[in-house]
């Protein structure tokens, strides 16, 4: 009888693996066809951000590109303890560093705008277009200098605030260009 047990047992884990492989399908990245725009998140190191960040980005059509090293792991279970359904809805893309992303951003010959604090150019001095590439640095100091002066360096912008801080939270950050860049380029309701 412990010999049938047994067997029954392994069958059973073996079906629960098949089921969560199954169920793990919504977690592979994935492009969007026509993105708003492409949000490039550089080095995040808080997880509620990055979920707060891909909500808007599923509730606008925008892309969301990860670039690593990140603060946290990233794993279907992560995503899924964390509550963010609507990960399954997200177009995502996740890469290995900085200098990876940007030759292929390079490759496509895109539109890059780098967002950073102190820019003397703002996010309403630039006529956006759909498929912008939008680059945000990490939560503690922004994106790297090396970055930001290079030769190659896209155009910096920043999002005028004239109160007296000094950044706004990330996630904050990104819906307010996201939805400047929605405002812009809106299609007029059927």
């Amino acid at each position: 009888m412990g010999e049938y047990k047994s067997i029954w047992l392994i069958e059973m884990a073996a079906d629960k693996v098949a089921q969560n492989e199954k169920d793990l399908v919504w977690f592979v990245p994935r492009s969007h066809p026509d993105p708003l725009c492409r949000v490039v998140l550089v080095e995040p190191l808080i997880p509620e951000n990055t979920g707060n960040v891909s909500r808007t980005c599923v509730g606008t059509g925008a892309e969301l590109h990860l670039v690593e090293p990140m603060g946290f792991e990233l794993t279907a279970s992560r995503v899924q303890r964390a509550g963010l359904d609507y990960w399954k809805d997200l177009a995502w893309c996740q890469h290995r560093s900085y200098a990876e992303w940007r030759k292929t951003v390079v490759a496509k010959s895109r539109r890059v705008f780098l967002i950073e604090t102190g820019a003397t150019k703002t996010i309403y001095d630039v006529e956006f277009q759909r498929g912008d590439w939008i680059v945000f640095g990490k939560e503690t100091s922004g994106l790297d200098q090396a970055i930001l002066t290079a030769d190659d360096a896209p155009t910096i912008l920043s999002i005028p605030m004239p109160g007296t801080t000094r950044s706004l939270n990330l996630s904050n950050a990104v819906a307010i260009v996201v939805f400047e860049i929605l405002r812009q380029t809106r299609q007029p309701l059927a």
